[in-house]
């Protein structure tokens, strides 16, 4: 005959069997909690909201003003506002004798084919894999913080020439590197800010900006009630002063890589938001 005692003794006592029973709930809370890699490609899945988006599209206007105004005066040419080496490529064959730049038109050619690829990988990153989705946004922005990098590393290991008012009657064929490399990273700023739905805000393009703000039938609206009319204001200043930015730090310093650090920092700290950046929300109706 089995006694209340042989019985506790057999299936452990209250408190032991309390402490089976958590140890195996602890057990299967453990297994339910996904890996932190697992964690990470769920993370990097997510679509980001477009809030408060234009902020980024700000600073890399100041980073075309910057990186733009430093390239012109060191060769002549630009590597994201690609109207001016339209018109640069077209006197090309009429000024090539009477210019000190007879070589100035390969420079803004370069420029224009490197921009146009550009265009065509970021919009095709932005299609394979999803234009608002975390990945998409931190793969083009780290890939263009790279780029200026690289670019800001051969001008400071003397392999591109890096000094400003440097430019010669002959070609330096190096100087094609930093500019290809420049124009192909700034066509993903404009690829990105039609993927966040802020086009009034292009950072590399100032004609049609200027356009819509003088175009605008709402111009003289209050400040709170025409968000598009004071992005495409704030877009304007940000690239003027990352012009005046460069010009100075240029003239101080003589070289080209101190802005191309700083715009390569800038980049950083915008993949690094990108991957904090808030979820985009879903509303149910």
């Amino acid at each position: 005959m089995t006694t209340p005692e042989s019985h506790l003794e057999s299936n452990g006592s209250p408190d032991q069997q309390s402490d089976g029973s958590a140890s195996n709930e602890d057990g299967r809370l453990r297994q339910k909690r996904p890996a932190p890699s697992d964690r990470l490609r769920s993370h990097l899945r997510q679509e980001v909201t477009t809030d408060h988006a234009d902020l980024i599209m700000l600073t890399c206007s100041f980073i075309s003003g910057l990186v733009d105004s430093t390239i012109y005066n060191a060769y002549g040419t630009f590597v994201s506002m690609q109207t001016g080496n339209t018109i640069f490529l077209g006197l090309g064959p009429s000024t090539s004798r009477t210019t000190s730049k007879p070589y100035g038109w390969a420079k803004s050619l370069t420029s224009i084919a490197c921009f146009c690829l550009g265009c065509f990988f970021f919009s095709r990153l932005a299609r394979f894999s999803g234009p608002l989705r975390r990945a998409t946004l931190v793969t083009s922005f780290a890939l263009q913080s790279v780029i200026v990098f690289v670019v800001a590393a051969l001008i400071q290991g003397g392999v591109v020439n890096g000094a400003l008012d440097t430019i010669n009657t002959d070609i330096m064929w190096k100087d094609e590197i930093p500019i290809s490399l420049l124009s192909f990273q700034a066509a993903g700023q404009i690829i990105g800010s039609r993927a966040l739905g802020v086009s009034e805000i292009p950072s590399v393009v100032l004609t049609s900006m200027l356009c819509d703000i003088a175009s605008d039938p709402n111009i003289a609206a209050p400040l709170k009630s025409n968000a598009k009319r004071n992005r495409r204001a704030l877009a304007f200043c940000c690239i003027l002063v990352g012009a005046i930015v460069g010009g100075y730090i240029g003239q101080a310093t003589g070289r080209m890589q101190f802005d191309l650090w700083i715009a390569g920092g800038l980049k950083v700290l915008i993949t690094t938001a990108w991957f904090f950046w808030p979820v985009k929300r879903v509303v149910l109706v």
